[in-house]
């Protein structure tokens, strides 16, 4: 399989019109092979965006993406069991699981895990895979040690391998809603206020320092994470899908960049100064994947560690 490029789905709570055209700008513009749409986060922001779902959908298609369904990532209350049972059995559609909720709907059927499912090791690999899982979106957490490991053992399985290269690193998720108690509101009537935050809502620290940004009842990482110098031992290790995670700033550039780096015609060095100039203006991270603090930058990788 020829080494390809995903986006991911909007962790963030974008405008309706905003979301339906930057998947648009996706079907036209932007060199990736893969789509991941739908809510993740939480589900109070689905009735938005529902509307546009089928247009987005089409428009993709019709581009020649291949489009994946994307299941919440923390299922609550009993709404939320049938948003996923409802997506899971009537979608024509591949669906990349999120939450394990969703696998007792998807067992025997062709399916994605995605991100939260949380595949640390091979036992769960082969597990999922058993039950129809044919493409695994890594955690980003994951040191390069582990994600060679992983790798033959997909290669092994015949399945498919995703990491995410670029984009704020999802960390966590909690019951309670950190948006809606910053601006004093309750979680169940949070009047949408993550909508003021595109790319997440910035944690400080007591000091001021930078820290972590959050996003509804999500934390991410306050860099960003940007592997575009680690695609090339990715791909050796046997990786073949390569995801970028939506930001509000201009993902059709980003997402030239990492394709021209994963197919020889840009030297990474040279895209991270790109990178810097058009991104989110914030320090890039890859510690993970060199066993380290997550938010650190190693700017010289030490050796293969097994």
């Amino acid at each position: 399989m020829t080494p390809q490029l995903t986006m991911g789905p909007i962790l963030f709570n974008w405008p309706a019109e905003i979301w339906r055209d930057f998947y648009f700008a996706v079907a036209d513009e932007m060199p990736v092979s893969r789509v991941c749409i739908g809510e993740v986060i939480c589900s109070k922001r689905m009735p938005f965006f529902e509307p546009f779902f089928a247009d987005v959908i089409d428009r993709l298609q019709r581009s020649g993406k291949e489009v994946v369904i994307s299941t919440l990532a923390e299922v609550m209350i009993k709404r939320e069991r049938d948003i996923i049972r409802d997506l899971c059995e009537a979608a024509d559609l591949d669906i990349e699981a999120n939450d394990a909720s969703s696998l007792y709907h998807l067992r025997g059927r062709r399916f994605f895990a995605g991100t939260y499912l949380n595949v640390y090791n091979e036992d769960t690999l082969k597990y999922l895979k058993g039950i129809g899982a044919v493409s695994f979106a890594l955690p980003v957490e994951l040191p390069r040690s582990a994600l060679g490991v992983l790798g033959d053992c997909a290669a092994e399985e015949k399945v498919e391998l995703e990491v995410t290269v670029f984009g704020r690193a999802p960390l966590a998720l909690s019951a309670r809603c950190y948006h809606a108690r910053a601006h004093g509101r309750m979680k169940d009537n949070c009047q949408f206020v993550c909508e003021q935050d595109p790319d997440g809502m910035p944690l400080r620290t007591l000091q001021k320092e930078n820290f972590l940004v959050v996003n509804g009842v999500q934390t991410l990482s306050f860099n960003c994470l940007n592997l575009a110098r680690e695609m090339s031992e990715l791909a050796a290790m046997g990786i073949r899908s390569f995801r970028l995670s939506p930001h509000s700033k201009d993902m059709k550039q980003i997402a030239c960049i990492f394709h021209d780096v994963l197919h020889g015609f840009l030297d990474p060095d040279e895209s991270l100064q790109r990178l810097s100039e058009i991104g989110l203006r914030v320090p890039f991270s890859n510690g993970f994947f060199y066993r380290q603090a997550g938010h650190l930058w190693i700017e010289k990788p030490p050796a293969f560690e097994t």
